[in-house]
């Protein structure tokens, strides 16, 4: 039986052209030039939020934070606030616009045109045609990272060409008899190297850590051994490859744009978690959205 993960992580690349063609236009509320942008989110939002930030800051567009919408700073002033939801009803991210209206502009991404977010935001970017029945998050996530790039300027022909190859092709031989996994990233796939180690833990349970490729050196790496997967997000460090090799770890870098390489991350944590006997449509204490009750008063 084929589970909703697998349907929607394997249609990212047709989901990808269409953001591609949408974050070309002049979209209203997306952040322009020069703007001081803080950009939020929760869970896989969040480092979809944190890609962004750094890919904004690195084209010379202007100053670009990321925060999990509980934790950004109510003292710190920017232009504009851009708020990644899937969903539309989370309470971190409905709270903290509500906080924002009317001092400074907001803009949501979100998935469901039927939600609070709708009203919340000053502007709403609806990717629909991206939404998921899932509870785990895939191509949402992907086609938001996409359509901001899209809005940078990127040519991302090869990213949906690399997209295509990343769900067709097999998965990096050795890795579904590893039991630990490590996700490493440099500069924007920092956040893709996070994500890809939530997707892991979400939906296979497996463990799985994430850190800067440099800083992986500093301490982590001592966990690594013949039971290890060390996996790169984009360029490495002259030299990580060698030190994981002499640990006895399995290295893993895929030949593809760092967000297709994501798929085929994603697409390993949907094979541990059938080989284990989980259903990643509904995993382990989680729910599509989190919405808090309020404190009583």
């Amino acid at each position: 039986m084929t589970t909703y993960v697998e349907t929607e992580l394997s249609d990212q690349p047709a989901c990808w052209q269409r953001a591609i063609e949408l974050g070309s236009t002049d979209l209203p509320g997306l952040p322009e030039p020069g703007e001081r942008v803080a950009v939020v989110g929760c869970g896989t939002s969040l480092f979809m939020a944190q890609a962004y930030a750094s890919l904004r800051e690195d084209a010379d567009l202007g100053e670009t934070d990321a925060f999990a919408a509980s934790e950004m700073p109510s003292r710190r002033r920017y232009d504009r606030v851009l708020a990644l939801s899937r969903s539309g009803t989370t309470t971190e991210v409905l709270e903290l616009l509500g906080e924002l209206r009317g001092t400074v502009p907001t803009t949501a991404i979100t998935a469901d045109p039927t939600t609070p977010v709708m009203t919340a935001a000053d502007h709403v970017v609806v990717l629909d045609f991206a939404d998921e029945r899932s509870v785990v998050q895939t191509r949402f996530a992907t086609t938001t990272l996409t359509l901001l790039r899209a809005h940078l300027g990127q040519d991302l022909s090869k990213a949906v060409a690399d997209a295509r190859r990343a769900v067709g092709d097999a998965l990096p031989p050795g890795l579904t008899d590893r039991t630990q996994f490590t996700f490493l990233g440099t500069g924007w796939t920092n956040g893709l190297a996070a994500e890809a180690a939530l997707k892991m833990r979400e939906a296979s349970l497996s463990w799985t850590e994430s850190y800067p490729a440099k800083e992986y050196r500093h301490g982590p790496i001592a966990i690594t051994d013949e039971r290890s997967a060390v996996w790169m997000f984009g360029p490495a460090p002259e030299g990580l490859e060698e030190q994981v090799a002499a640990t006895g770890g399995h290295w893993v870098q895929p030949d593809l744009d760092p967000v297709a390489s994501l798929i085929m991350a994603q697409r390993l944590a949907l094979t541990l978690a059938t080989a284990r006997g989980l259903d990643p449509d509904v995993p382990r204490h989680l729910t599509r959205s989190v919405i808090l009750r309020p404190a009583a008063g």
